[in-house]
């Protein structure tokens, strides 16, 4: 049995492509192996809280109890435990304003955490959450992934790279792209995304 983790960082709560896709790939899957397991977390629905003065205590292990600090620091917690018991990670991963969204970020910021998901050696920084893959579902109305677009494209590199820095390497990139290039554009990106993301399932 596989237990598979889904970070949701859409801000919609209707009409998400990433949401779609999402969930059509976790159907896939469950087709696939009926006894793959789930633990989800949609950061549109419920927001982590950005780091801020009022609450990084909860990094360093100094917040007072009941206090900001100490919700961040339980939260934390409870997410990397998640990062660590599964077998993959699927990440919904909507483009804004070139960059992954804020709660994607936020949610970085929570499970990057030293001596945990990575550490620091005389050889460098070397990732602890290893023997895991991810596949990362990407969608954008414009066009990133050759040409022009390349240039800026803050998403993708950055996404994994943070995913690699904490030994997570084994990562598919899915992209539904051009969608604001007409109905036409769209239908044929969303349906190529899922024919990409059943063969996966599939594999």
């Amino acid at each position: 049995m596989s237990n598979t983790l889904i970070i949701h960082s859409t801000v919609k709560s209707e009409g998400s492509v990433s949401r779609v896709l999402t969930e059509s790939y976790k159907s896939d899957l469950k087709k696939a192996d009926p006894s793959v397991t789930f633990t989800e977390y949609d950061l549109g629905l419920n927001p982590l809280p950005a780091l801020s003065a009022s609450n990084i205590s909860g990094f360093f292990g100094t917040a007072e109890p009941e206090s900001e600090g100490a919700a961040l620091a339980a939260k934390r917690e409870e997410l990397i435990t998640a990062l660590e018991a599964a077998d993959k990670i699927i990440i919904g991963a909507p483009m804004y304003n070139f960059g992954m969204s804020a709660l994607l970020k936020t949610w970085f910021d929570y499970v990057l955490k030293s001596g945990r998901t990575f550490r620091y050696s005389e050889a460098g920084p070397e990732g602890l959450v290893t023997g895991k893959s991810a596949i990362v579902i990407e969608t954008r109305d414009g066009f990133y992934s050759e040409g022009d677009g390349t240039a800026v494209d803050f998403q993708e590199g950055h996404i994994r790279t943070l995913l690699g820095f904490m030994g997570v390497t084994d990562v598919t990139f899915v992209r539904a792209e051009k969608m604001a290039f007409g109905p036409e554009a769209k239908t044929a990106a969303i349906e190529g995304a899922a024919n990409d993301l059943s063969a996966l399932a599939a594999a």
